[in-house]
């Protein structure tokens, strides 16, 4: 009888590590995945409030981010890639080879955009260094990396491998919220 209840125990055991294991693949495929969000946004720069709706077309090279207004209407739109960076407003055009360098200097606030897909999918970015709290799901509750603070939330629901819904990111003097309502992935 102990035998089979070792074997049993041993067997679960293995159980999980695989189910583990296949929830490190899904995100791992999920981050390298190209994707399109439908979300919102609210901004809090020192006595300064924005918000809006967000459309973020994401793919391995390339981002194109539109900021929209109350009623819908495009405020900015930010297209960058591993070379430059060109945010339109207004229409007026700004180019820089930074796009968080140009998002401050143009809307007075930025977005690390290189690493925020990575946050989005509920990870931190590979490339630094990042202190991480877990919840009781293992997933992640609050990730520090690169001066930034991100708290989840919300998850889209109960399990393991859910994508945040709503997360806010703080550094210095900038507070922004982000609440994910679509995803589309691999677009054409």
């Amino acid at each position: 009888m102990r035998g089979l209840l070792l074997v049993l125990l041993l067997a679960l055991g293995g159980c999980a590590s695989v189910v583990h294991e296949q929830s490190v693949v899904v995100s791992s495929q999920r981050e390298a995945s190209a994707f399109n969000l439908n979300g919102r946004f609210a901004v809090q720069h020192r006595d300064k409030h924005y918000s809006g709706g967000l459309r973020w077309q994401h793919q391995s090279s390339r981002d194109e981010l539109l900021l929209q207004g109350p009623l819908g209407i495009t405020a900015a739109r930010i297209v960058s890639d591993a070379q430059s960076a060109t945010l339109e407003q207004n229409g007026k055009r700004y180019v820089d080879g930074d796009v968080e360098a140009l998002m401050q200097q143009v809307l007075g606030w930025g977005l690390p955009l290189p690493v925020l897909h990575h946050w989005l999918m509920g990870a931190a970015d590979a490339a630094s260094p990042a202190e991480i709290e877990r919840d009781e799901r293992g997933r992640i509750a609050v990730l520090r990396q690169a001066g930034w603070e991100v708290r989840y939330l919300r998850y889209a629901d109960d399990s393991a491998d859910s994508l945040p819904s709503r997360i806010a990111l703080n550094h210095d003097d900038l507070q922004v919220q982000l609440i994910v309502d679509e995803w589309e992935w691999n677009p054409q």
